[in-house]
């Protein structure tokens, strides 16, 4: 239960409310932040999806061309030795050696050179066409190394056909197993060029070629001066060659700009192919997206925080019209001392609470006397007197405990925690001050107002709840049988144990400002 009220009580605080209407905005950034964040992951998600399909549709292709050059390289290899080979005409010659694969698009000249580098059979020409190619590096390296197989050349430039070409070849070994030749066909880069034409990869994204020693062999958007240069010190080539295929976000090759790169050796070839795209433009579009819901968002936000302060302005403003409104409903207006309501308010929370074990109770009842007949003697300055009694008053109650209310008209009361002599003594100072009371201007002289006090006590540890419920009504009685002996003097009525206990039981007609019991 306990719980419940401090929970209730915190909802009804404007700190409360301004807190939520800022943790609610924080709250609405993070979890905005956090969508924006899944939002960029899977940006890069669809970049590395797409960089992989494009990767393997390429490595596909160039791949099964490759596949299909080689297969006619080795047909032309076994022809050679093939029984009747050597007899037949050269026309008949050449339709054996040579499939239909010469025909393809962007084929360039299959040959077949002796072991000296010279032109010994052409697939688009009989006789051959004169040519040694003995300088060439796919030339020196079937002549020096029996064990390469097929072998890709870097980019050169067809003596034959004058483009840019790379050439797939493979040793041809004599009947002794000595070197006896290469049967090469070239490869226009147009092929590369027209493979990755339709490719879409953004201003700044790129595929590339490479041979397995970091040579390029092509580059989409197509870079002339790039091909054919060596890129095999460069960390991210080397990360390609030691990973073998895979994806990573880092530099170019060039080192210029950050990519997304996907990679991967092209079958067993010696090629390695990759797929960069800028990690800028991957982001591209997240950013404009996290732009626009960012902005409303802290739009949003800082709208929603600012109303909450406002509104916990509001909420403070109003707790203080309702704290001075609850004050003035319980302040009389004239004097400034709290009013009848107040009173009631004390006494009850006296009576629910009961008296402590060691504290006694009192109440003072005080009436000025002849106050109608002050007010029209001296032109209606009643305000002012009850403004002056006010002051007598609060003056004579020094403790901070100590109660002082105006009940209504020219009455007040005192509720002090005293016992009946303390209470005694604040009574003879009340009759004190108010003869020190005087309005000149007004024509009172001090010593012409006096007043009248009832006075009842409550003894601790005797008087429960019913003696602080009689205390008020046994006051009053002893306030009027003061005014009835003539004012200007206290008596004390029957609540009090202490005068019961001396025996002063019947009315006591004290002289003026004494004291007396009713």
């Amino acid at each position: 239960m306990r719980m419940l009220v401090d929970l209730a009580h915190r909802l009804r605080s404007s700190q409360t409310w301004i807190g939520l209407g800022i943790l609610a905005p924080l709250g609405l950034l993070a979890i905005s932040g956090l969508m924006l964040l899944d939002l960029r992951a899977d940006a890069w998600e669809k970049a590395t999806q797409t960089s992989r399909n494009l990767l393997q549709v390429i490595e596909r292709d160039i791949a099964r061309n490759i596949e299909i050059i080689d297969l006619s390289l080795r047909g032309v290899a076994d022809n050679l030795t093939a029984p009747g080979f050597a007899a037949a005409s050269p026309a008949l010659q050449q339709l054996i050696l040579f499939d239909r694969a010469v025909l393809a698009r962007d084929m360039g000249v299959i040959l077949v050179v002796d072991e000296t580098g010279r032109t010994v059979f052409d697939a688009k020409g009989i006789p051959a066409r004169p040519l040694n190619n003995a300088d060439r590096s796919y030339f020196r390296v079937h002549r020096d190394r029996p064990d390469v197989a097929l072998f890709i050349s870097e980019p050169v430039v067809s003596r034959l056909l004058g483009v840019p070409v790379i050439v797939l070849s493979r040793r041809i070994n004599g009947p002794d197993g000595r070197f006896g030749g290469v049967v090469q066909a070239s490869l226009k880069l147009t092929y590369f060029s027209r493979l990755f034409a339709n490719i879409a990869l953004g201003t700044k994204g790129a595929i590339n070629l490479y041979l397995a020693d970091g040579r390029r062999l092509m580059r989409h958007p197509a870079v002339d001066e790039e091909i054919g240069v060596s890129v095999a010190s460069a960390p991210t080539f080397q990360r390609f060659v030691q990973e073998g295929a895979g994806t990573f976000v880092g530099t170019s090759v060039r080192g210029d700009e950050n990519r997304h790169h996907a990679f991967t050796r092209i079958g067993d070839l010696p090629l390695i192919l990759d797929v960069a795209l800028a990690a800028e433009e991957i982001e591209a579009e997240w950013r404009a997206k996290a732009l626009v819901i960012g902005s409303a968002v802290l739009s949003l936000c800082g709208l929603c925080a600012g109303l909450s302060l406002l509104f916990g302005r509001e909420l403070r403003h109003r707790s203080r019209i309702e704290a001075e409104l609850a004050r003035l409903s319980l302040t009389d207006a004239l004097t400034g001392l709290p009013n009848r309501r107040r009173f009631e308010e004390a006494l009850a929370e006296r009576e629910r609470s009961g008296l402590p074990p060691d504290q006694p109770l009192s109440l003072l009842v005080i009436d000025a006397d002849h106050f109608k007949a002050v007010n029209d003697r001296h032109g209606h300055v009643g305000d002012e007197v009850l403004k002056g009694l006010a002051h007598c008053l609060m003056a004579s109650a020094r403790r901070p405990g100590d109660l002082v209310c105006r009940v209504g008209g020219e009455e007040f009361v005192l509720l002090l925690a005293a016992d009946l002599a303390a209470a005694r003594r604040v009574a003879d100072r009340i009759h004190a001050e108010i003869r020190r009371f005087g309005l000149p201007g007004a024509g009172i002289p001090a010593g012409s107002l006096t007043v009248s006090i009832g006075l009842a006590s409550t003894s601790p540890g005797r008087d429960g709840p019913r003696a602080v419920m009689d205390l008020y009504r046994d006051a009053d009685a002893a306030l009027y049988a003061a005014k009835a002996d003539g004012r200007n003097r206290t008596y004390i009525g029957r609540t009090s144990r202490e005068s019961s206990a001396a025996g002063d039981r019947a009315p006591a007609w004290g002289a003026a400002s004494g004291t007396g019991s009713a």
